[in-house]
């Protein structure tokens, strides 16, 4: 058990790290190819940091491990909205942007319901993969458009390297990647068996919150930090890539089926915990502590449903 435990940690550290290397590596390449930051920022940045819950859950669709592969999407959405905005809001009031309230925030939730309708039947098919790959590129194309339009500038922080050093990070970025998802999925099945958890359950769980990880210490961070409109924007993104890119993906490559109504009820909570936030923040524009507070109390309830849940108690 204990090796399991160790091993599942070091299959995180190589995920975020991996991820880490990447962005580097490819930021790197981009910059030296003279590619606006505006744009870098946008589509390998953005794509790096959902690399973890990619590794996973296309792993996980590959071995065949569907519970992992569908909730470990679920459970990250879930918890970047209800924890890390929450947990944010503890920290100090969190701004949400007109584009985020307008576009981004409005384009979750729809993305959001076109799960939950893909998943009427348990199944998630190659052809439903595919669409949502298309709205994976739709989506990019039209952030990069509105950030060109919008003359959107991002401080140009990023490191340059040699192109031989930038290949050894994008080639062992995405190797350290791959054998993290591996290990990933491989250890948190085995630790699922021997305490008597579904994996669907540690894929809502212990997965989740592993491969959630960057998007909490980035916004967190952020926030302490006084840069308070960054954080939601960065969930929300996170949420429309993993539906898109990491379950579609995942999806395309491998058709996700067999899957049980647990997974529909996951992703009406999705949905749920979607539309809710924005209507928390809609006339406010913000999230404020008492906000934060009732988010976090609402993720300490739905963990509680889903470990019921899981031991028959429900």
């Amino acid at each position: 058990m204990l090796v399991n435990v160790v091993l599942l940690i070091v299959g995180f550290i190589l995920l975020i790290k991996g991820a880490d290397f990447f962005v580097d590596g490819a930021s790197s390449v981009s910059k030296k190819c003279s590619i606006p930051p505006v744009i870098i920022g946008l589509t390998v940045v953005a794509m790096g940091t959902s690399c973890p819950e990619a590794a996973v859950s296309i792993q996980a669709a590959l071995n065949q491990n569907n519970a992992i592969a569908i909730s470990n999407v679920a459970g990250s959405n879930i918890f970047n909205i209800l924890v890390v905005i929450g947990a944010c809001a503890l920290f100090n009031k969190v701004l949400v942007q007109k584009d985020i309230i307008r576009r981004d925030y409005p384009i979750c939730i729809i993305l959001s319901a076109l799960v939950l309708f893909f998943l009427r039947d348990y199944t998630v098919s190659r052809a439903e993969g595919l669409i949502l790959l298309s709205c994976f590129f739709a989506y990019v194309i039209l952030m990069v458009v509105s950030a060109l339009k919008n003359h959107a500038k991002v401080e140009d922080d990023i490191k340059e390297y040699s192109i031989p050093v930038s290949l050894i990070f994008i080639i062992g970025g995405v190797a350290a990647i791959i054998f993290g998802g591996d290990l990933v999925v491989d250890y948190a099945s085995a630790i699922a068996k021997s305490l008597g958890m579904s994996e669907t359950l540690v894929g809502l769980t212990i997965v989740a919150l592993g491969t959630s990880l960057p998007e909490l210490v980035t916004s967190v961070t952020a926030i302490k930090k006084g840069v308070v409109d960054l954080a939601v924007g960065n969930v929300v993104g996170s949420n429309i890539f993993n539906i898109v890119m990491v379950l579609g993906a995942s999806a395309a490559i491998s058709p996700i089926i067999g899957l049980t109504r647990e997974a529909f009820i996951d992703f009406i909570v999705v949905v749920a915990v979607s539309a809710g936030s924005y209507l928390l923040c809609l006339k406010s524009h913000t999230f404020n502590k008492s906000k934060g507070i009732a988010l976090i109390l609402c993720y300490a309830a739905y963990t509680a449903y889903i470990i019921c849940r899981n031991y028959g108690i429900l």
